[in-house]
């Protein structure tokens, strides 16, 4: 029997796709608990439409990443940092110090978990940190660390 599973079921299938199970296990467990309904022709083919919507916007997704890796990457980010004698930092600047500067600079709201930083930066000049936007998208972000006016 062809059945469209509604849930993940162990062994059969995840959510959403086309399944061919004993019409005895479909009739008993599948389609009492709710897990499946019956592969209509309405039903596969709003499960084809949904499979290409999700596709659309994957692509969509990943168009506006690579868009935002061009901006972030052909920019320097100026970040302001308050310094000492001898230019020696207060603190240290962290990811969270480097999205606020994006946000403020270039309107875009990152999430600090998509930079890649191994340690916070303690030094003035100019630093390059990687973000990644996107599972297939990375840029690099160009800092400027200056003293505060």
């Amino acid at each position: 029997m062809k059945l469209v599973l509604l849930q993940d079921v162990k062994n059969v299938g995840k959510k959403g796709t086309l399944v061919d199970v004993a019409d005895g296990y479909a009739r008993n467990f599948l389609l009492p608990k709710k897990l499946a309904a019956p592969a209509t022709d309405g039903v596969v083919k709003s499960l084809d439409k949904e499979a290409a919507d999700l596709k659309a916007k994957k692509v969509r997704e990943r168009e506006q990443a690579q868009e935002l890796a061009n901006q972030l990457g052909s920019k320097v980010l100026k970040v302001p940092v308050r310094v000492g004698e001898n230019g020696k930092l207060f603190g240290s600047v962290t990811s969270q110090d480097i999205v606020d500067a994006v946000r403020d600079q270039f309107q875009h709201a990152l999430d600090k978990k998509t930079l890649h930083l191994k340690e916070p930066l303690k030094t003035l000049g100019d630093h390059v940190v990687s973000a990644k936007l996107h599972p297939e998208v990375s840029a690099q972000l160009r800092l400027h660390l200056a003293p505060a006016e």
